[in-house]
C-alpha cells in the first residue's frame, strides 16, 4: 500500500489518500491522472489494469485501488 500512496502523491501531494473516497466523484483524479496511475502501477508494482477495471468505482479511493491491484495480482 505504501508503493502506491507515493504514486497517488507523486499526482497531488495536496490529497489525504488515505481518508478520501470521492477521488473520482469529486474529480480529483481525472483521466490524465488514472492513465499515469496504471502505467505506475504496471511498472512499480508489475500488476496490470485491464481496461474493464478501468470503473470509478475501483479508483475512488486508495483503499478501492489497492483492493483491485491485489485481486489482480492475485489473478
Amino acid at each position: 500500500m505504501e508503493e502506491l500512496l507515493e504514486i497517488l502523491k507523486d499526482l497531488h501531494d495536496d490529497v489525504d489518500y488515505e481518508t478520501c473516497t470521492t477521488l473520482i466523484d469529486d474529480r480529483i483524479l481525472d483521466s490524465f491522472d488514472i492513465v499515469t496511475l496504471v502505467a505506475e502501477v504496471d511498472d512499480k508494482l508489475d500488476v496490470q489494469i485491464p481496461p474493464e477495471e478501468l470503473i470509478p468505482e475501483n479508483f475512488n479511493s486508495a483503499s478501492a485501488i489497492w483492493a483491485l491491484i491485489e485481486r489482480l495480482d492475485n489473478d
